[in-house]
C-alpha cells in the first residue's frame, strides 16, 4: 500500500484518506477505473448533504436494518463497496444473518478473487459468486453484472446493493426481489427504483446499520416489521431533496 504523509490538521483530512484509500484500491486491483469517477462523483453530492447522517436517513437506515434482520437477504459488493467498507460488510452480514455475494460491473477473475480475499481477511466465510457452477443470470440484463449465484441473489428476497448500477435494479425488480440500496444521489436511477434507498455516505451509514442491528437484535418478528410497514420510499426521496434544496438556499444567503 502507498504510504500517503496527510496532515492530521488538515480541513479535508479524514476526505483525503478515503480518496488514497481508493487511489490505492485501484492499484491493488480491489476497484476499477470507473469506480474512482464514481467515488468523486458522490464526494460532491456529499458535500450538499453537509457530509452528515441526518434524521432523514437515519430513518431509512433503521427500516434498511430492521429489513435485512426479518429477511432472507444478501449484501451485494461491488468494487467500491469492497475498498471502503469490507470489514463493515463483514460484520453487518454476521449480525443481520445475511449473504455476501460479488458482483462487478468490470468484471474478472482477478478482481473477484481479490475482493474475496479481502471480504475473508475481515472474517467472511462463505462469499457467493465466485464459483462458475453455481452462476446463473438476471433475465434482460446485458453487463457482466447479470451474473447472479443461484444460493444468494437468485434465490434470496431482499438484496442489499450499495452504490449499485440503476440497470441491475430495475431488473432485479422485475424478479420481484426487494431492494435495499445506498447512494449519495437520490436523483439516481438506482435511488429512485429501490423499496428502501438510503441517501448518505456508505462509510456513515455501514457503522449506523451495525449499530441498529445490535439494538433490534432482540426484537420480535412482530417489532421488525412495524419498523418497516408504511414506509414510503418516494416520500423520503422529497424529503432528502427538499433537505438538500435548503441547505443549498441557506449556504447562499
Amino acid at each position: 500500500m502507498t504510504r500517503h504523509n496527510i496532515p492530521k490538521e488538515h480541513p479535508r483530512a479524514h476526505s483525503l484518506k478515503i480518496r488514497a484509500k481508493m487511489s490505492d484500491s485501484f492499484k491493488s486491483g480491489i476497484l476499477s477505473q470507473n469506480g474512482l469517477i464514481a467515488h468523486g462523483r458522490g464526494e460532491a453530492f456529499d458535500y450538499i448533504l453537509g457530509e452528515n447522517t441526518n434524521k432523514i436517513s437515519l430513518k431509512t437506515i433503521r427500516v434498511a436494518t430492521a429489513q435485512l434482520l426479518l429477511s432472507d437477504s444478501v449484501i451485494s459488493v461491488n468494487g467500491n463497496s469492497a475498498a471502503l467498507c469490507s470489514k463493515e460488510i463483514v460484520k453487518l452480514s454476521k449480525l443481520t444473518n445475511s449473504k455476501i455475494e460479488i458482483n462487478l460491473f468490470h468484471k474478472s477473475p482477478t478482481r473477484v478473487k481479490k475482493i474475496s480475499q479481502l471480504l475473508k481477511k475481515h472474517g467472511a466465510i462463505d462469499i457467493y459468486g465466485e464459483n462458475k457452477k453455481y452462476l446463473t443470470h438476471v433475465p434482460g440484463l446485458k453487463s457482466d453484472r447479470k451474473f447472479i449465484d443461484k444460493r444468494g441473489i437468485f434465490s434470496s428476497d431482499v438484496i442489499f446493493v450499495p452504490l449499485e448500477d440503476g440497470d441491475r435494479t430495475e431488473f432485479l425488480k422485475k424478479m420481484n426481489k426487494t431492494v435495499i440500496t445506498v447512494d449519495l444521489n437520490p436523483l439516481s436511477r438506482t435511488s429512485i427504483m429501490s423499496d428502501i434507498s438510503i441517501i448518505d455516505n456508505l462509510i456513515r451509514v455501514l457503522p449506523e446499520m451495525i449499530k441498529q442491528s445490535k439494538n433490534m437484535s432482540n426484537f420480535s418478528s412482530t417489532d421488525l416489521q412495524k419498523i418497516v410497514t408504511n414506509f414510503n420510499n418516494q416520500k423520503q426521496l422529497q424529503l432528502i431533496l427538499k433537505f438538500m434544496s435548503k441547505r443549498l438556499i441557506d449556504l447562499s444567503t
